[in-house]
């Protein structure tokens, strides 16, 4: 490694756009004291190098600064150690700032440490802009929840007016359970998308009784778009629902099997999910009608996914394929398969 000259260092450090402080090793009641600070430094803080060099950083602490976090960086310090944080510093003009930093200790040939080097950060303007994005997201999850709250009232009002059968009422204010549950998921991920280990524990719950064994599910890790968490969620609710109603789940000793894997093709990778009941009444020939939920199923994740769906009426069980191309519905995925 070739031996920079100081003088080439020292330009380095006064160039670089981050604030660097170098302080004495002393870790006493009144703290190490200020021996360097670069440009970028008494830019962000407004104290110009003679106004700090002999005093502490203790200066720029304030009402609001993390005690908690000044006595993790402390006990660091006093173990020799790295510390990386951040907290609320104040300028010579008393405004608030919020900085990040990474304090490394540097040390002689005999180990001991003879200066302590933080490089900060200004991160101000993104925690303003993150703490205005959280408020824009909790805004869209109150709106969403009271609109679907609004929609399951009017349901109810509606239907218990309605003259249609009970079943129908039934299936109607189960289907909008099944959206809040989705909708739920994605909003404590702040619509980033939802895992699909989750969503089928969140929509399978309500059939699971009280054997773990009646429902199972099992698949690698993947991170599913907004939108085809919504749909897959749909769909695993309507096979649950007819599992309940006249499959493997309407009877006792019945049960379901989902497992998905990830499978390469050669249009690329594809995500592929397998349903399959056992254990429940005989299932008759194909039906010659298929109802909403099947072909919400069949007809819903093809438009949606571009999936490729198949429902088999097999003697043994109701049996759903379900493939689809990973990129239409995750954001990424784990090379653990």
């Amino acid at each position: 490694m070739v031996a920079l000259k100081p003088q080439v260092l020292s330009a380095a450090v006064e160039a670089v756009g981050e604030a660097i402080l170098i302080t004495s090793p002393d870790l006493a009641s009144s703290g190490p004291r200020i021996e360097y600070a670069n440009p970028a430094f008494t830019r962000m803080t407004g104290y110009a190098l003679n106004e700090i060099v002999g005093r502490s950083p203790r200066i720029l602490q304030g009402p609001n600064t993390d005690r908690a976090m000044l006595d993790h960086l402390r006990a660091a310090l006093a173990a020799g150690r790295s510390f990386q944080g951040e907290a609320v510093n104040y300028r010579k003009d008393g405004t608030e700032y919020v900085v990040e930093w990474l304090i490394t200790p540097v040390r002689d040939a005999g180990g001991q440490i003879t200066h302590w080097v933080s490089a900060q950060r200004d991160i101000t303007e993104r925690r303003l802009a993150e703490a205005v994005q959280q408020r824009l997201l909790d805004e869209v999850n109150h709106r969403v929840n009271n609109t679907l709250a609004t929609v399951q009232s009017m349901a109810l009002q509606t239907l218990r007016a309605a003259p249609c059968a009970e079943n129908t009422r039934v299936a109607f204010l189960d289907r909008l359970f099944a959206l809040s549950r989705v909708h739920d998921l994605l909003a404590r991920a702040h619509w980033t998308g939802a895992a699909l280990k989750t969503l089928a524990a969140a929509q399978l719950a309500p059939h699971q009784g009280k054997d773990p064994e009646r429902v199972r599910a099992s698949g690698p890790e993947l991170l599913l778009r907004s939108g085809a968490a919504v749909a897959l969620g749909i769909a695993l609710h309507e096979l649950a629902a007819n599992a309940a109603m006249h499959g493997a789940l309407s009877v006792p000793g019945g049960q379901v099997r989902l497992d998905w894997a990830i499978r390469k093709a050669e249009t690329g990778e594809r995500l592929w999910l397998c349903w399959v009941e056992s254990g429940g009444p005989p299932v008759p020939r194909t039906p010659a009608r298929r109802g909403f939920g099947m072909r919400l199923i069949e007809h819903g994740l093809t438009r949606e996914l571009r999936a490729e769906t198949r429902l088999l009426f097999e003697p043994t069980g109701l049996r759903c394929d379900i493939d689809a191309p990973l990129e239409a519905v995750a954001e990424a995925h784990s090379d653990d398969r």
